[in-house]
């Protein structure tokens, strides 16, 4: 029976990096990933996959309808779809054996199968040649990330109603995309075969789109949104979607049936907690289906942690690699810390629409004092030189400390820029701090200076 200072369980980024960073503080490390390529679904069906082909299709768009702007003139361009998802395909691979590697260097042993619990300090490794191993070891880490959520009603069949998983690898430009859920995975990849040619429906059961963004931002993506050619029906209760013929069919609740060629069930992802032997330990999942936790991460059994997705908090994977820094240093140093007010969240759309801290609507919930600074970028010369002046920095600071509490950007490269403010806040900048230090010119991040300005003085620029 193989023995291990720690087993990890899940090879996506809470599990590997955790295994990572237990390695490099001297624990014997084991990781057990049930799929043939390590990086969970962030690197496999996720992140990676869907920022590529992001990226190719607005690449494409671009060529098709932005060059001449700059005097280019490209005459007839083609798609050519296969080789857009073999790239994106080829990013996946070449990043998964970069995980492999790294496994090695730090002399972590992995087990491919399905990892179970059998009892306290035991995991079995079911694995694909129908065998079973036996690993023990003191402390355990469940990391076994998230799945797609579904609604009563949907039946997925792989091809004609299915998940971003199919989404991210259509055999062709759907004629028409019914999109269940207007939150962010559903919008970038309706923004991926929007671009492409297909016409694109969101069905939203909220009255707004990206929900828990912040409102005027989700506003602002909205009538940007509408103008690329998005439909949206919000406020639409989905019953019902099922393959039909050669097409899916989509019933709402009010309405007539839709019909289209595909249909992209985005509602949400849940913890993916089946088939892991809590039962075998004691563990009994939220009504979530979440693990609780302590700050440390352990669980209501002595040696069993757990990170990422099966835990509470965004399910975001930079979040899962912060607590499985954060867990593996517990572990060995006895401290640890994540802080939670500054994990950022990006939205991939063009614009890319970014966030870290708190909303206005939280803060106005809480009763915090706070101004705003705002500062479009139309008025930076970086934007202007690139051709992409929609949107604007917000910056959210309290109205007596000037601490900055939060920052909202929709616009370019936006995902690039909230590091910036993520940085300031983790060392508690007040938006003056911000607003004072020099800035490159001509750059997009000069905005977030101009709105860091905007919250105690005056834009300079504008």
């Amino acid at each position: 029976m193989p023995q291990h200072d720690l087993i990890v369980i899940g090879g996506g980024p809470g599990g590997y990096v955790a295994a990572i960073r237990a390695a490099q503080l001297g624990l014997n490390v084991a990781i057990i990933e049930k799929e043939p390529q390590l990086g969970g679904t962030c690197l496999r069906v996720g992140c990676i996959p869907s920022k590529a082909l992001l990226e190719s299709s607005e690449k494409f768009h671009e060529a098709k309808h932005g060059l001449f702007a700059h005097g280019i003139k490209t005459g007839d361009v083609k798609l050519d779809l296969a080789t857009m998802l073999a790239r994106k395909s080829n990013i996946v691979v070449s990043l998964s054996k970069g995980i492999a590697g790294l496994l090695k260097k730090n002399k972590i042993t992995h087990y491919p199968g399905n990892g179970r619990l059998a009892g306290p300090g035991k995991v079995n490794v079911e694995g694909t040649d129908g065998g079973t191993t036996e690993l023990t070891a003191p402390k355990i880490i469940i990391a076994t990330g998230s799945k797609a959520a579904l609604l009563p009603g949907i039946q997925l069949d792989g091809k004609y109603v299915g998940t971003s998983t199919e989404a991210l690898s259509y055999d062709r430009v759907p004629k028409h995309l019914i999109v269940i859920g207007g939150g962010y995975i559903g919008m970038e990849l309706g923004s991926v075969w929007l671009r492409l040619g297909a016409k694109v429906t969101v069905l939203e059961y909220l009255d707004r789109i990206l929900p828990g963004s912040d409102a005027e931002a989700a506003k602002e993506a909205y009538d940007i949104f509408v103008k690329q050619g998005f439909e949206f029906r919000l406020k639409t209760k989905v019953l019902a979607a099922r393959a039909d013929g050669d097409a899916a069919v989509v019933e709402v609740e009010g309405g007539p049936p839709l019909r289209a060629d595909r249909v992209l069930v985005a509602v949400g992802r849940v913890p993916f907690t089946e088939n892991l032997g809590l039962d075998t330990v004691g563990l009994t999942p939220d009504k979530n289906g979440k693990i609780p936790v302590d700050k440390h991460y352990a669980t209501a059994v002595k040696g069993i942690y757990a990170i990422g997705d099966v835990i509470d908090g965004p399910m975001l994977a930079h979040k899962a690699e912060e607590e499985g820094v954060a867990v593996a240093e517990h572990l060995v140093t006895g401290h640890a810390h994540v802080n939670y007010n500054v994990i950022p969240a990006v939205i991939f759309t063009d614009p890319e629409i970014a966030s870290v801290g708190q909303t206005e609507e939280q803060l106005t919930a809480s009763g915090t004092p706070f101004k705003k600074g705002k500062f479009p970028f139309r008025a930076n010369g970086r934007a202007l030189s690139l051709g992409q002046t929609t949107g604007w920095v917000k910056v959210l600071a309290h109205a007596t400390t000037d601490r900055v509490l939060g920052v909202i950007i929709i616009g370019p490269r936006a995902g690039d820029l909230i590091a910036e403010a993520a940085a300031a806040m983790s060392f508690g900048a007040s938006s003056e701090d911000i607003a004072r230090t020099c800035h490159a010119h001509p750059t997009l991040p000069e905005a977030l200076k101009e709105a860091a300005w905007a919250t105690f003085a005056k834009a300079i620029q504008m």
